[in-house]
């Protein structure tokens, strides 16, 4: 319903391009350029300077870029509103999801909540934690789900679960029969860590410096964005991973794996995360219910799985 000449322009700013903004609507170059020029037109000035590295904006483009997602914004609430008079939740759902919780949590949450809501559509984005409350603080994403809690003042945040993190080891390894291993007994093995930047990364790198270990000197044999291939190759012998309960649950080891607790314990919290002030679709406040009421269940449904497995616990 808003006028497509202000969701154009937002578009090329954020992108800082004709052709990336052209990509991302789905629309012809001359298309775009078009439109841009349309809204110039119709308040006499020029909103964008055009340079071999993009564009950046004037300040006039400034101010029309403010008010432009303000009335976007606006405009989607209302057509959320108006949907909302129909009988049940519809229309698109969208979730920013760390990597660890797209792989290990979402699959069994997007099952029922699929069954139950099935005019609702999710459209998952999945990334580093930080990364992933960036869309939502800047509300590009309806509703977010990750392992560190941001400090965003344009952020709400909740603690749904915990998970404890565990490390994994072939059977085969010395080290496989110890009830619970330190900082120290790890620090010197090669570690299948995730990608800089994930959550479960930074809880590990924590773990080790709060022990008196240099990060720095921790023996990293790979950077994952994967955590079933940081498995996989753990399984392979390559080293060990650090990794939540719920992966066991998840992907299984084939009964190569051991999953031996850490000294002092380690969790990884799972945090609902939300715009503050922007109204909540029907759909948003079905999916946190919908979490909220699933997550403790699965949490305790992985927790069985892990212990019914060949794993060490104090």
């Amino acid at each position: 319903m808003a006028d497509r000449r202000l969701q154009v322009f937002r578009a090329v700013a954020k992108l800082g391009s004709f052709t990336r903004a052209a990509q991302s609507l789905y629309m012809t170059q001359p298309a775009v350029t078009f439109q841009v020029k349309q809204l110039e037109e119709h308040f006499n000035t020029r909103l964008l300077e055009r340079n071999h590295n993009g564009v950046t904006l004037t300040e006039a483009g400034q101010v029309v870029l403010e008010y432009a997602g303000q009335i976007l914004e606006l405009s989607q609430e209302l057509e959320a509103r108006m949907a909302e008079l129909s009988a049940t939740p519809g229309g698109v759902l969208t979730l920013a999801v760390s990597t660890t919780i797209a792989a290990c949590w979402m699959p069994r949450l997007l099952e029922g909540f699929c069954a139950r809501y099935p005019a609702v559509s999710p459209h998952m984005v999945v990334g580093p934690s930080l990364r992933m409350s960036k869309l939502v603080a800047e509300r590009e994403a309806d509703f977010g789900m990750i392992e560190i809690c941001p400090q965003h003042p344009a952020l709400d945040c909740m603690e749904a679960a915990s998970d404890e993190l565990y490390a994994v080891l072939p059977q085969t390894h010395p080290l496989a029969g110890e009830t619970a291993l330190t900082a120290q007994q790890l620090c010197a093995l090669p570690w299948i860590a995730q990608d800089a930047g994930n959550a479960i990364r930074t809880l590990a790198e924590a773990f080790f410096a709060q022990a008196g270990v240099e990060v720095a000197n921790l023996n990293v044999r790979a950077q994952l964005g994967s955590l079933e291939t940081a498995l996989h190759l753990a399984a392979c012998g390559q080293g060990f991973a650090i990794a939540p309960a719920a992966a066991r649950a998840r992907f299984g080891d084939g009964g190569k794996l051991a999953w031996v607790a850490l000294a002092p314990k380690l969790h990884t919290p799972l945090y609902l995360i939300l715009p503050k002030d922007k109204y909540r679709t029907r759909q948003v406040a079905a999916f946190v219910e919908h979490v909220r009421q699933n997550v403790p269940a699965i949490g305790q449904e992985n927790a069985r799985l892990l212990h019914g497995a060949p794993t060490r616990e104090t």
